[in-house]
């Protein structure tokens, strides 16, 4: 029987740099869409998931995601003062109920396999799950957000799952490309896996995205790989390892990516989540349709 996945990682240290000005004393992962920040659209997938333990990978000037997701007795005491009752619940959910927070620090930035190889203390000998929040994931018609169905295949399969979608072969230099054979529903078994190849010399246009399901063996392989350009430590090359050892599902998911890392993505994501949100969504439809848009 199947461990159940427990323990997701947050790898939170990176410097947002695509966004600066915006991000240079605030954390890329605390950019709002709406109303809530990128790093709590991706908590509460997890927590919808049943992840129960939340270990996020900090580094320097990411103390404000610490403080998003701590108890706020002052502001908590005001709003109660103030007979503000919807707002002192909307503050005290920020963090799911039954969810424990932890917090490493990833003293220097060398690369997401090595952000992830940094909650191995923490993980242990357990499969877990790996969300980047700058991919802001949106559940398909059936509700079920897009870790929850990870979890389930790894549920079924017993196997590592690697969300994916098709892209463009014009995009291939941006993500991890995986060729495979086909396994189940939606699902392939991964056969290979090429960090951010040329279109021209890129085995497929299936893009890994910011979701992951792994083996705890994946560490035994990041602890022991050599650091790639830029001395960085990169989860694809753990993962190239990890599919001579076991199998490595890639599952194409239900539902909405918006690639958040990026001004388009994240206004794109703006927009969306503003038209279905129960707050404004009438009156931004509205303001769209004088707009023409």
């Amino acid at each position: 029987m199947a461990k159940k996945i427990r323990k997701a990682v947050f790898p939170v240290a990176g410097m947002g740099s695509r966004f600066l000005p915006a991000t240079k004393a605030s954390p890329k992962e605390m950019l709002p869409v709406v109303d809530k920040p990128l790093i709590q659209y991706a908590v509460e997938e997890a927590a919808d998931a049943g992840i129960t333990e939340m270990i996020f990978i900090t580094g320097r000037g990411k103390r404000s995601i610490e403080d998003h997701f701590d108890k706020a007795y002052e502001l908590e005491a005001e709003l109660a003062a103030r007979g503000k009752n919807v707002l002192l619940e909307i503050v005290r959910e920020v963090t799911p109920k039954g969810v424990n927070c932890v917090y490493i620090r990833q003293a220097e930035p060398l690369g997401l396999g090595h952000a992830v190889l940094c909650a191995r203390s923490v993980v242990g000998d357990e499969p877990f799950a790996v969300l980047l929040a700058d991919d802001l994931m949106q559940a398909g018609a059936d509700g079920v957000g897009i870790l929850a169905q990870m979890v389930a295949q790894y549920a079924k399969h017993h196997s590592s799952v690697l969300a994916v979608q098709q892209v463009d072969r014009s995009e291939t230099g941006s993500y991890g490309i995986v060729s495979g054979t086909p396994w189940g529903e939606r699902t392939d078994r991964v056969t290979g896996i090429v960090e951010k190849p040329k279109p021209e010399v890129a085995p497929s246009t299936l893009a890994v995205v910011g979701r992951y399901v792994l083996s705890p063996l994946v560490f035994e392989h990041l602890a022991n790989i050599r650091p790639g350009a830029g001395g960085e430590i990169q989860l694809t090359d753990g993962l190239a390892r990890l599919i001579e050892d076991e199998p490595v599902l890639a599952y194409r998911f239900e539902g909405s990516r918006y690639d958040c890392g990026s001004k388009i993505g994240y206004l794109q994501a703006t927009v969306e989540l503003a038209l279905r949100h129960p707050e404004v969504a009438t009156d931004f439809a509205a303001f769209l349709s004088r707009r023409g848009l």
